[in-house]
């Protein structure tokens, strides 16, 4: 039995541990509170440095001892690179808008009448001639009929241009933020192994610190590497058939596999495009097969990019990738990869972690 002052003494220190426990809570939603809307900043600040890092080793031979001024210069060219070909292809669109304005304006827009094979194709075949048929007699009427839908796709357009252009403001942001992480990359790697260290125990603090930047540099890796891949198969394609503002319309493509969107965002207007001003001849539809089957490789070339170099199978970073992606977005694309990652090699190493059971010995019969 528990004595009166014994009582007393636990209860006391039971609530001494209940108001320590909850004014810790109460600091970290404050914290989190004041934290969250830099949240998406400083992750894909982290994710850019991580992936950024080691170009600042390669250039410390010529630049030894200054890792600021080559966090810098490193900082100075990304903004170049991403800069120059978003405002060309920004101006490109600005005018081909205001074009396609005027040209709406002065009512001099001819759409060609269909061919009469339209009609022939199967189950669509004679309501698109039809609708066609129309379009090219009076598209006046046409866009007046469909004024809510065209409205709504506008203003559709109009915000996801505004996303683009938030959405760039904080990736530049996180670029400056990226330099400066990077000036700072050792230190900053001695206190990742450290809290992981601490969250998972000392035996495995640095080689899941290692696993989390191996993840993020092959997911950012494959990610530009594909979209570059894709920009190259597109973009030749759009040059050979002479399609006007092909360069620009392969930035775009490069831009919008950096995204992680799909590539038939610009293929497909680009073949409906041939399709109306060249007519169906074996060029148009092996351009438009060629094309249509480059924009969708991605989906080939993920599952041979995303796991090189990284400790796990391919399967578990793909999966974490994809899954990610839906569930968080852009950013997800990297923390989705790094969670499946981390939680792939901490369930085996508890799995192979298995107590020894002690043999058992049979007692002889006398």
């Amino acid at each position: 039995m528990l004595t009166p002052v014994t009582e007393r003494t636990l209860s006391r220190e039971l609530l001494d541990v209940l108001i320590r426990a909850g004014l810790i809570a109460v600091l970290a939603v404050f914290c989190f509170r004041v934290f969250v809307p830099f949240l998406n900043l400083m992750v894909w600040a982290l994710i850019l440095a991580v992936t950024l890092y080691p170009l600042q080793v390669k250039l410390r031979g010529p630049l030894a001892g200054r890792n600021g001024l080559i966090a810098s210069l490193i900082i100075l060219v990304a903004f170049a690179v991403i800069l120059v070909p978003t405002y060309l292809l920004g101006v490109a669109i600005a005018n081909s808008m205001e074009h396609a304005m005027s040209v709406i304006r002065s009512g001099t827009l001819q759409i060609p009448p269909p061919a009469e094979s339209v009609a022939a194709w199967p189950l669509v075949g004679r309501h698109v001639y039809d609708f066609w048929a129309q379009a090219s007699t009076d598209i006046t009427v046409l866009a007046q009929k469909f004024t809510p839908q065209l409205k709504q796709a506008g203003l559709a357009v109009l915000g996801t241009i505004t996303g683009l252009g938030a959405g760039l403001v904080v990736f530049f942001l996180a670029l400056i933020v990226a330099g400066i992480f990077m000036a700072h990359g050792e230190k900053g790697y001695q206190s990742a192994v450290l809290i992981a260290s601490r969250i998972s125990g000392p035996e495995n603090g640095r080689q899941i610190a290692d696993l989390s930047t191996a993840t993020i540099r092959a997911v950012a890796q494959g990610v530009v590497g594909i979209a570059f891949i894709q920009m190259l198969l597109i973009g030749i394609a759009f040059i050979v058939m002479d399609i006007p503002g092909a360069g620009l319309l392969a930035l775009a493509v490069l831009l919008i596999g950096i995204m992680q969107l799909p590539a038939t965002f610009i293929t497909l207007p680009v073949i409906v495009y041939v399709m109306l001003t060249q007519g169906f001849s074996a060029a148009t539809i092996a351009f438009a097969v060629y094309v249509f089957i480059a924009g969708l490789a991605d989906n080939v070339l993920k599952p041979l990019l995303l796991g090189r170099g990284v400790a796990v199978p391919m399967p578990v970073v793909l999966i974490g990738a994809l899954g990610g992606m839906v569930t968080g977005g852009v950013i997800g694309l990297f923390i989705g990869p790094v969670m499946l990652a981390v939680a792939y090699k901490l369930f085996w190493r508890w799995v192979k972690e298995q107590p020894e059971r002690e043999p058992i010995v049979q007692k002889e019969k006398v």
